[in-house]
């Protein structure tokens, strides 16, 4: 008797672990989140949020998965292999007004971190310098600001593609380039060229400080997973507050990311990417809260696109109710 209740009691213990195993499996929620770009200290917080368990600590159990040379994070977004994805807020519109049904559920930057950069010996000293010259911009995009701004001044440019390198201009087969001021401004000024011995046009002192890396999802799964994609940008958030106390685990992780890549890596530059990234994220001398669009920059950047770079686009996709539906706290 006392064995048989013996063995009771111990397949009621296992029923009852495995009961309460199936029921946190129920109450974790799954998320793909794809990054615009390769592993890079620009999504240290993602890095952070995951190996830190902020994720799990909200129900979520987080895939991050980086776009490549075939798909972007748009492609993950449209397939249904990313429920959410990192996007600058330029591309997100161009996409909404083109058809894509997608939405900014929150903005993580509040700067833009564009330049131009020239060459003093050149003779570009200043803005109108640019006049007739060659710009090296990138042909995977994130251009849009940078031609608004040459056509605002009414500059003639030659626009050459270039791929993510400084090589043609560090050659002299243009006369300025686009860079990013966390990523390769920072490869030029360390590839034998002194900081003085260059001009930097930071766009955002020329009137066009529009914001960069936000959150999106189709409209779909905001409708369906809209408390899971507020938990995920509250602990990416807390990932980022983490990153930027916890600065040397931080690299060590994004140099892991980088490796499990096969990509080359420098701690030092990754490192000046942490630090100037985490300035854009500050909303400095903007009225806005962590997490959140500032409606001025919301639609200074519609109107740059109206301006011309947009043809047959959709009027009512880029009203502001209709594009834009925060989670952050």
């Amino acid at each position: 008797m006392k064995k048989i209740q013996f063995f009771n009691r111990g397949l009621l213990t296992c029923i009852l672990v495995l009961t309460a195993a199936s029921w946190a499996s129920a109450q974790t929620e799954k998320l793909a989140f794809s990054p615009h770009w390769i592993p890079q200290s620009q999504f240290a917080g993602y890095y952070v949020a995951l190996d830190q368990g902020f994720y799990k600590e909200a129900g979520l159990d987080v895939q991050i998965i980086h776009p490549s040379a075939s798909a972007s994070a748009f492609d993950f977004l449209a397939s249904g292999k990313a429920d959410i994805i990192s996007s600058f807020l330029m591309d997100g519109m161009k996409q909404r007004a083109y058809g894509v049904p997608l939405i900014n559920i929150g903005q993580l930057s509040q700067h833009s971190a564009l330049m131009l950069v020239a060459k003093k010996e050149r003779g570009i000293t200043e803005l109108k310098d640019l006049d007739r010259k060659k710009l090296g911009i990138w042909s995977t995009g994130f251009d849009d600001i940078p031609i608004a701004m040459m056509r605002e001044n009414n500059y003639q440019i030659e626009l050459v593609r270039v791929l993510n390198t400084i090589n043609l201009f560090m050659m002299d087969g243009v006369d300025a380039l686009t860079v990013m001021y966390y990523n390769e401004y920072d490869q030029v000024i360390n590839s034998g060229i002194n900081e003085d011995e260059l001009t930097a046009f930071f766009l955002s002192k020329y009137g066009f400080d529009i914001p960069e890396d936000g959150w999106y999802c189709l409209e779909k799964t905001y409708s369906e997973k809209k408390e899971a994609l507020k938990k995920f940008i509250r602990a990416t958030l807390k990932g980022w507050e983490y990153a930027a106390q916890n600065k040397e685990y931080t690299i060590d992780l994004v140099i892991k990311e980088m490796d499990k890549a096969h990509l080359p890596n420098s701690r030092a530059h990754q490192q000046w990417m942490l630090d100037k990234f985490l300035e854009l994220i500050a909303p400095g001398n903007k009225n806005v809260k962590s997490g959140h669009l500032m409606e001025q920059d919301y639609f200074r950047a519609v109107n740059i696109l109206k301006s011309g770079l947009l043809n047959n686009y959709n009027e009512s996709a880029l009203l502001r109710e209709n594009f834009y539906k925060p989670l952050a706290d």
